[in-house]
């Protein structure tokens, strides 16, 4: 799967949060002033850090440096700020991850293992207490919410992701082919697994042993 289909793929796990948006009425995208950035970044690490429930407007405004009345000027209401958090945390995801699935070229092999080593990496430097996503879907389950369909549309996405990448290595002539769909099923279920067991630091390897796990499941050429 080239990185142009990587990024189509995207599209379609994109939409699940352009419909969050609206959701919450927000028919104008953001103006993306500095204080609205500021907001942005300290909800950002509050939500991550403490829930998104236990944090409210009163505290990343304070974070922020900004009155209360900014932050609903800039954003409108909680809700559509926790879907800019979790939008902006899967932008900042894929700017980690495109780099290094450009790197590894066509190669599906290399290019799962990509998709692990920049999980890997990611956990490391800004997931230390597990993966986003998951934890907001801990507190957000309502499919009304509007934050919901970012968070299922992210997993989503790296479902596609998974299932380009399984279609590549089912390609003619291929050792061990099996139905690709059904495949990206279970190198997804390895790579949430090892998001789940890195953040809880109870397996400390946990994305080397999934992605060699995953190798081993993905046909041969």
């Amino acid at each position: 799967m080239s990185v142009d289909q990587h990024g189509a793929v995207g599209a379609v796990g994109a939409a699940g949060a352009v419909e969050a948006v609206g959701a919450v009425g927000a028919a104008e995208a953001v103006g993306w002033t500095p204080k609205a950035r500021a907001v942005l970044a300290a909800a950002s690490e509050l939500f991550y850090a403490q829930g998104i429930h236990a944090v409210g407007v009163e505290a990343i405004a304070e974070r922020a440096g900004v009155t209360k009345k900014t932050l609903y000027d800039r954003f409108g209401s909680k809700e559509r700020l926790v879907v800019e958090y979790l939008r902006e945390r899967d932008r900042q995801w894929r700017d980690v991850l495109d780099p290094r699935l450009a790197a590894a070229g066509p190669d599906p092999r290399a290019r799962l293992s990509a998709v692990f080593d920049a999980s890997a990496a990611w956990a490391r430097d800004r997931g230390r207490k597990g993966c986003g996503m998951i934890n907001a879907h801990a507190e957000i389950s309502d499919p009304a919410h509007p934050a919901h369909a970012v968070i299922v549309g992210q997993k989503r996405w790296m479902l596609d992701l998974f299932t380009g990448l399984a279609r590549d290595a089912a390609g003619p002539g291929a050792a061990g082919a099996r139905d690709p769909e059904a495949l990206a099923r279970d190198l997804l279920l390895l790579h949430e697994g090892a998001l789940v067991m890195a953040g809880m630091g109870v397996v400390p390897d946990a994305f080397d042993r999934a992605r060699d796990a995953a190798l081993v499941m993905l046909p041969s050429g």
